[in-house]
C-alpha cells in the first residue's frame, strides 16, 4: 500500500493497493514479489516475506480514516482482475465516494467486462499496459497455461475496446520501452489496436531486479532512439508521449 499519492492517479489523490498475483513473466519486470503465486508467499517460511502484505480491509479502514483527504484508490499489481477480492474492494471504496483506477494487462476482458458492466463496480479511469507485439506475447512475456496464443490479440483489443468506452480522458494505453521488444515494427503492431484518441504513455526500461536476470544486463534506449520511438507512435495516436 502506497498510503497517499499524488502522481498514480490523474486530478486525485490517492492511495495505491498493489495486488500479488500475475499471469504473465513479463521478463523485465522488477516487481518479482508482486507476481509470485499468493500459495508462494503463504507457505513462505521467511517471515520477512509478509511483513509488507497488506489486506483489503485494511486499505478501506484507511480510507474511512483518510477520506477527507483522499478521493482515488488505485488498484494495481501483479494483476488485479486475478484477485476475487477486486470487485468487493471496489464496490466498498466506491460507497464511500472514492474514484477508483484499475491497472491491468489487458488478458483478461471477461474479467474487465464484469467489472465495467456493474455501475456499482465499474472503474472511473484504467490504465492498460501493452507489452510488445500482441503476436509475442507467448513467445516473451512468459503467458501462463490456459492462453493459446492466437487468442492473445483478440483478447487485448477487446480490453482495449472496452475501456475506450470510458471516453479518452479515463484511460491511457501504457507501454514500456524495451530494446529487442518494442522496436519500431512492435510500435506499429501496438498501434494498430489503438483508437486513435488514445492516451498511449512511454516509459523507460529500467535494468534492475528484472525476473530475467539477463535483462538486467541490456543497455536502455538512449534519449534519441526514445524520441524516435515516440514520434513514430505520434504518426499513429497522436497523444503519444514519453512520461
Amino acid at each position: 500500500m502506497i498510503k497517499t499519492t499524488l502522481v498514480d492517479f490523474p486530478g486525485k489523490v490517492a492511495c495505491s493497493y498493489f495486488m500479488r498475483g500475475c499471469n504473465l513473466r513479463c521478463p523485465y519486470c522488477y516487481n518479482a514479489d508482486l507476481v509470485k503465486s499468493s500459495s508462494s508467499l503463504d507457505n513462505s517460511q521467511d517471515d520477512s516475506d509478509r511483513t509488507h502484505l497488506v489486506t483489503p480491509i485494511t486499505i478501506l479502514e484507511h480510507l474511512f480514516k483518510r477520506k477527507q483527504l483522499i478521493n482515488g484508490l488505485v488498484i494495481s499489481g501483479g494483476e488485479p482482475l486475478l484477485n476475487p477480492a477486486t470487485p468487493i474492494l471496489i464496490k466498498a471504496a466506491k460507497q464511500m465516494g472514492m474514484a477508483i483506477k484499475l491497472d491491468t494487462n489487458g488478458t483478461l476482458p471477461d474479467a474487465l467486462e464484469s467489472l465495467m458492466s456493474n455501475p456499482e463496480t465499474r472503474p472511473d479511469f484504467v490504465a492498460m499496459d501493452i507489452k510488445t507485439s500482441p503476436d509475442r506475447y507467448a513467445e516473451k512475456m512468459g503467458v501462463t497455461a490456459g492462453f493459446a496464443q492466437k487468442d492473445i490479440p483478440s483478447l487485448l483489443k477487446r480490453s482495449v475496446d472496452l475501456i475506450s468506452s470510458l471516453g479518452p480522458d479515463n484511460y491511457e494505453i501504457r507501454t514500456v520501452l524495451v530494446p529487442g521488444l518494442t522496436e519500431l515494427e512492435d510500435i506499429k503492431n501496438i498501434a494498430q489496436m489503438l483508437p486513435q484518441n488514445a492516451s498511449w504513455q512511454f516509459a523507460q526500461f529500467r535494468n534492475e531486479n528484472c525476473i530475467d536476470p539477463s535483462y538486467n544486463e541490456i543497455q536502455p534506449f538512449i534519449d534519441a532512439k526514445l524520441k524516435e520511438l515516440t514520434d513514430y507512435a505520434k504518426t499513429f495516436i497522436p497523444k503519444a508521449a514519453l512520461r
